[in-house]
Formats: C-alpha cells, sequence, structure tokens
C-alpha cells in the first residue's frame, strides 16, 4: 500500500533507442512526407551506417545510465516491506503475461490465423450496433444484450443459422491453417484434439450422441449378463 510499479526506476535506454531519440527531429525535418515505420527504417539505416567511435558515446551513457539505475533499485528496494515486494511481485507478474499475451497475437495475426466464429449475439450485435441508442458503447450494449433476450426463437433463427455456418468456415480455415503450420515447423500453434473436438460443428456433436448411447447401452447389457 502506498507503493506501485509506477514508482519503480525505469530501465535505462538500450544505445540505439538513445541514438533515435536524439535524431528523430532532425530525420522528421528532413523528411516530412514519411511515414512513421520509413522514419523508423531511415534511423534504423542511419544507426548500422554509423562509425564504431560515435557508437560508443551511446553506448557509454548507456553504461553511465545503467550503473545510476543499480543504485536506485537498491533504494527502491530497501523501502519495501515484504508484502509491499509480493504485491509488487505480483502485478509484474501479471505485465508481463498481459505483454506475453498481446506478443502472441499478434504473431498469430502475422501468421494469418483464422478469425474465430461468431456467435448469434455477434451477428445481432454487428448488424444493429450503429443504430441502437445509447450514450455510451456499455450502454448500447446492454440496450442489444436486453433486446437479443427478448427475440423470439423464430427470430434467433436467421442468426443462430449464420453463426452455425460461420463456425464451419472457421472449423475448414483451421485445418488448412494448422496444416499449414505443421510444414512450417509451427505445429506448437496447432490446436489439441480436446480442443479441436471442442471446436466441431454442432452436428458432429449430435452424430457422436447415438454412438455414445450405444455404448452406454453395451455396457448395461454386458453388466447385467455378468449378474
Amino acid at each position: 500500500r502506498g507503493i506501485s510499479s509506477a514508482q519503480r526506476p525505469k530501465r535505462p535506454l538500450t544505445a540505439y533507442l538513445r541514438f533515435v531519440m536524439d535524431n528523430r527531429p532532425a530525420f522528421r525535418e528532413q523528411n516530412p512526407g514519411v511515414s512513421n515505420l520509413e522514419l523508423i527504417k531511415k534511423l534504423a539505416g542511419a544507426w548500422r551506417e554509423l562509425p564504431a567511435s560515435q557508437k560508443q558515446v551511446y553506448e557509454e551513457a548507456k553504461k553511465t545510465d545503467w550503473k545510476r539505475y543499480g543504485e536506485q533499485m537498491a533504494a527502491y528496494k530497501a523501502q519495501l516491506t515484504p508484502a509491499q515486494a509480493a504485491a509488487l511481485k505480483e502485478e509484474r507478474r501479471k505485465q508481463l503475461a498481459k505483454r506475453r499475451s498481446i506478443k502472441a497475437k499478434r504473431e498469430l495475426s502475422l501468421l494469418g490465423k483464422p478469425k474465430r466464429a461468431r456467435t448469434g449475439f455477434n451477428i445481432f450485435l454487428s448488424e444493429n450496433y450503429q443504430e441502437s441508442e445509447g450514450v455510451s458503447p456499455v450502454a448500447k450494449m446492454k440496450k442489444l444484450f436486453d433486446a437479443w433476450q427478448k427475440l423470439s426463437p423464430s427470430q434467433k433463427q436467421p442468426y443462430l443459422q449464420l453463426a452455425q455456418d460461420d463456425k464451419v468456415r472457421y472449423e475448414n480455415e483451421m485445418k488448412s491453417w494448422e496444416a499449414k503450420m505443421i510444414e512450417m515447423g509451427r505445429a506448437d500453434l496447432v490446436r489439441s484434439t480436446k480442443q479441436r473436438l471442442k471446436q466441431k460443428p454442432a452436428e458432429t456433436a449430435k452424430k457422436a450422441e447415438p454412438a455414445k448411447a450405444s455404448s452406454s447401452g453395451k455396457k448395461a447389457k454386458l453388466k447385467k449378463s455378468e449378474e
């Protein structure tokens, strides 16, 4: 209590980032029409071509800041109680987990992973969101959720059918994508058998029900004969 990770000393910049911070304004002035991405590419190219003697200036500044950072961290940790240290450690763990999750999602997006199938409510929401009244997105969502709840089964049916079709689309696209990932040596991104069964369309589950019932019946008969 009274201490948050925001008060934690900030890690020093790398030599390259120092160079970017120092030179970005001049590069922007020299290249007013380029995008931020192109500007960063130009700065990266300039850093690669920078003589070792000039890079050393940034490396020395980094070393000085790292020494100061070590002293600041020691003072910061010394003022923490065990409870505060544990709370901040947990906060840090959650932050790192969030960053890993964002990084993983970005990677999957770059690899072209198919978008998840939408539910009937998701489709209803996307079709009616713009026209829905509400002072905030949350208010709109609540209003549309209430409207969805009041729809009759026949009114919901078109949306549920579209959702079912989208589920089939997702499963087919995922099979192709997973095959491609295996070829690329990224089998770690392929779903387990349990996950695949969970994602299969409802028709597959229905087909499995008679087989399950038949299996249960055989077990019951076997048990009766044993008795």
